[in-house]
């Protein structure tokens, strides 16, 4: 089934090696979590528990894309895009995880032949590290990234890739949203490992102080691997190597001081408390005073190996919010709230109007404007490329419309147009070297489960997992080959 677009004529004002695509995570899409000598990871053990996803469903299977890569490349290939974001399963390569137990040697077959593949197809890799699925046993072990003993086992980890992948790769990310998996992971409790100090939650964790170390020692680890790519010869000519952040924009409610302060405390809270030491060096004095005493401290030696650590800045981003100070105390159940203190986020002005219209998901509302605030904010604080590494969107009641009429998703086309259209409005100020967007396929949306739906392809939950496109990914096609100039 084709689905008829009208894309409108478009200069082509993108560069030529302007990278386009989509994106995944293993966890999420790939499936046979047991097969071929793969080990558990975090994920397959706190999705197996049915109170932790909203349809009680765990990603065993998900999209089923380890067994069905060959379909799914071919269907990027004819989707015409030129990149291709998604991550490796630790445990498929290293079942046990740890730098001294064994590698799995049909995990890199697969990869290998994945890659091989994708780039036969005039697809180029951009493969991330760590996308969230930590092997389980280095959570029995020692409690995962709240140990430093977690650093020498991931640099281990991204030594095994680099030895087997660095020719296929020129574009590594050593982790994925370091921010989200602290907060997630260790202070709300909602994604693996899960823990949290609200009991109703996890019956282990401490969300004032865990976060902060897990934080940390994300950080330490990719300044680490950073490190071991640049001095051990992985950075060949053409070869990057960075990190991704998800970065929403933090806009003031009102004019006043006191949102403007909230705001600027939201960034720091949210996102800067990862950029600010990878790109400049240290924590910020506004993030330590946000985030607290509980939060670590660096070494002078640990600052030499984070700061400047990453080739580009990678980023996630999905929407903006409005920030002020908080108008009533704060429950003791809510996690967020009490860790980025002195802020409240809403989505509604001062006169009750809405910042953006409703999606699919509650945290997700269209803001493109937003974007182009962003996008001149982290050129001019950190003075790097940027790759937007995911950026997406659900249609209102997507889950919940049948076929055919899901296809017709000119929400989520309204919603990429808007945001390319910032970047090429700043083409000539602000360097975004490329646009992947999240996602590629329907899959297994985390703590959603499968009642969220981001992929601009269709999946069939109820046939055999059939693939379908929707409108945006025949429009994206159009759109993009226009956008970007011929080489």
């Amino acid at each position: 089934m084709t689905i008829a677009v009208e894309v409108p004529p478009v200069a082509a004002q993108l560069p030529a090696d302007f990278l386009w695509g989509y994106a995944t995570a293993a966890y999420q899409v790939e499936g046979s979590p047991e097969a071929d000598g793969r080990g558990l990871s975090i994920w397959d053990t706190f999705s197996r528990d049915p109170r932790h996803t909203e349809d009680g469903k765990s990603g065993d299977i998900a999209t089923d894309s380890y067994r069905r890569w060959e379909e799914d490349i071919a269907l990027m290939k004819s989707y015409g895009v030129t990149a291709y974001r998604f991550s490796l399963s630790w445990s498929r390569i290293i079942p046990l995880g740890g730098k001294d137990d064994p590698i799995n040697p049909a995990g890199i077959e697969f990869y290998r032949k994945f890659m091989k593949a994708l780039i036969a197809n005039g697809i180029e890799p951009m493969v991330t590290l760590f996308h969230w699925d930590l092997p389980q046993a280095l959570q029995d072990k020692y409690t995962g990234f709240c140990s430093r003993q977690v650093v020498d086992d991931f640099v281990n980890y991204a030594k095994v890739c680099f030895d087997n992948f660095n020719d296929l790769v020129n574009l590594w990310i050593t982790i994925n949203e370091p921010n989200v998996y602290a907060l997630m992971g260790h202070l709300v409790g909602t994604q693996a490992p899960g823990r949290s100090s609200n009991r109703e939650i996890s019956p282990e964790g401490d969300s004032a102080t865990e976060p902060l170390i897990v934080g940390h020692n994300l950080l330490i680890s990719h300044g680490a691997i950073a490190k071991l790519f640049r001095e051990g010869g992985y950075n060949l000519p053409g070869k990057k190597l960075g990190i991704v952040i998800n970065v929403n924009w933090g806009e003031p409610y009102d004019d006043t001081p006191e949102s403007k302060e909230a705001a600027a405390d939201f960034m720091s809270a949210s996102s800067d408390w990862f950029a600010h030491p990878v790109y400049l060096g240290d924590y910020s004095e506004r993030t330590k005073q946000v985030l607290g005493p509980n939060l670590p401290t660096f070494t002078p030696e640990e600052i030499e190996l984070v700061k400047g650590s990453s080739d580009f800045f990678g980023l996630n981003h999905y929407t903006t919010y409005l920030i002020r100070r908080p108008t009533a105390e704060v429950s003791t159940t809510n996690m967020l709230g009490r860790f980025m203190k002195g802020v409240e986020v809403t989505v509604n002005y001062p006169d009750g109007t809405e910042i953006g219209p409703k999606a699919g998901l509650s945290w997700v509302r269209p803001v493109a404007w937003g974007f182009k605030k962003l996008l001149q904010y982290l050129y001019k604080t950190y003075g790097k490329d940027i790759y937007i590494t995911e950026n997406g969107v659900i249609c209102p009641d997507e889950n919940k419309t049948p076929l055919p009429e899901v296809l017709n998703d000119d929400y989520r086309i309204k919603y990429f147009r808007d945001y390319i259209d910032q970047i090429i409005a700043l083409k000539d100020t602000v360097p975004v070297k490329g646009y992947i967007g999240w996602s590629f396929l329907d899959n297994f949306e985390w703590q959603e489960g499968y009642t969220a739906r981001f992929g601009v392809t269709y999946i069939d939950y109820e046939n055999d997992l059939k693939r379908i496109p929707k409108k945006s990914a025949y429009y994206m096609t159009e759109y993009m080959g226009k956008a970007i100039a011929k080489k």
